[in-house]
């Protein structure tokens, strides 16, 4: 008996605190929380209710006290599987059969004064004579329960098969005994039932949760994409060398980048997430020139020292262009990265760039990789002013600008991968 009481009273302890769990858990809507929070109660009170009427100190006395209590925990029990299904998202068929308690609620109120399914006398509590009456009930919620096993283990996949083959594992475990030898275990075994019933429907909410959260992120993503490739074609339709340029350029960033990590330059910065960043961003690098007119961008001269003045706002515009553009649909190092590299990728290693005059490591790494692949591709591309410089002309004008234009380092990797520059 110590046992028995022992374990019924540690079964209504784990019930509360799974209830105050629930009530704080953050993972949980307010419809999953009550249908949860009312399931660990149900079974807390069914408990509670058992131990009153089988603790050991009846009293005829308590005869009408008990019988009351008697009625709630066999109005409530058949129900507990109603609840189940509830608080595993049946949240709409649970509702519908509801009424199944009432039902119960009223075969016992009916029953009890005759005694026709439990009666207390002078010795204590005793199994009326339909007694098979409460069984059938308590049979149909077992079945009930065994049918929204099946339709949540279908609704998710059956994801986690095993989970709901141990919960019915458990309550036959509670079952069997109580049906075959009178050790009444029953409630321990919803207990635990229902704390599995919780970690495995936690665990399927949070796995669906965070395949939406990565489904979100690529939909984001793929977002970013179309924007970067939206801006890039603006400048394209304005500036016909530009569609090509940006294709050539974050491609040259890409490998330049690559080559560094390779050589042991920068490798404490570069990483697979530098390189993600700096390849798909790269296209914005000249975003800015869309505060230029058509004038200077298409001139096919040299262009005057106000006209340059003017062609060189972009840098500092292309910033402005990046943070009205994708405030909001992105994060801040994803702003921040692709700011540095459009608004100082004209910066010089010596101090003497645009348009913030930065020299050395003061200008952003991601700007200084760009800064190469941006001249690079201009030296030996043909534009609407110029025809394209020999390849050999334009490897010496990159490395006679190691230490004034580029960061050296830098050059030093350019100049050793050349041949990858021109695939």
């Amino acid at each position: 008996m110590t046992i028995y009481i022992c374990g019924i009273m540690l079964t209504g302890l784990l019930m509360i605190a799974m209830a105050m769990h629930v009530l704080t858990y953050s993972g949980f809507n307010r419809i999953q929380k009550k249908w949860f929070t009312i399931t660990f109660l149900s079974i807390m009170i069914c408990a509670g209710s058992e131990l009153a009427v089988h603790c050991g100190y009846y009293k005829p006395s308590f005869a009408g006290l008990l019988t009351v209590i008697t009625v709630i925990q066999f109005s409530i029990a058949p129900m507990l599987a109603v609840l189940f299904s509830g608080a595993l998202g049946l949240h709409r068929q649970a509702r519908k059969a509801s009424w199944f308690f009432f039902f119960s609620l009223l075969v016992e109120v009916v029953c009890a004064p005759s005694g026709l399914i439990f009666y207390f006398n002078e010795d204590g509590y005793f199994r009326g004579e339909y007694f098979f009456i409460y069984e059938i009930l308590y049979t149909v919620g077992l079945v009930y329960l065994a049918i929204s096993l099946v339709i949540v283990g279908r609704k998710f996949n059956h994801r986690d098969i095993l989970t709901i083959i141990m919960v019915v594992v458990v309550l036959l475990g509670g079952i069997i005994p109580m049906t075959l030898y009178k050790i009444n275990i029953t409630y321990v075994s919803v207990g635990i039932s229902a704390c599995l019933c919780y970690i495995y429907y936690n665990d399927l909410i949070q796995q669906d949760t965070k395949l939406e959260l990565v489904s979100n992120q690529n939909k984001l993503s793929d977002m970013q994409t179309h924007i970067i490739s939206g801006l890039s074609s603006l400048i394209e339709n304005r500036d016909t060398e530009t569609g090509e340029h940006v294709a050539r350029t974050a491609r040259y960033v890409k490998t330049l980048a690559e080559d560094a990590v390779m050589d042991g330059v920068y490798a404490d910065v570069i990483d697979t997430h530098f390189i993600e960043l700096l390849y798909s961003l790269a296209p914005l690098h000249d975003v800015g020139k869309i505060v230029v007119s058509d004038q200077i961008l298409k001139k096919p001269g040299r262009l005057t020292p106000e006209e340059f003045e003017q062609m060189k706002r972009h840098a500092s515009a292309g910033g402005t262009v990046i943070g009205q553009i994708l405030e909001g649909i992105t994060d801040e190092e994803y702003i921040a990265f692709a700011t540095d590299i459009a608004v100082h990728h004209h910066e010089k290693w010596d101090g003497s760039g645009y348009p913030s005059g930065l020299s050395g490591e003061e200008i952003p790494l991601s700007a200084r990789i760009m800064a190469i692949a941006d001249v690079f591709d201009a030296l030996i591309s043909e534009r609407c002013y110029k025809k394209p410089m020999p390849l050999e002309e334009a490897l010496r004008i990159i490395q006679e600008g190691a230490g004034a234009h580029f960061d050296p380092k830098l050059v030093e990797v350019f100049l050793r991968h050349r041949e990858d520059f021109l695939m």
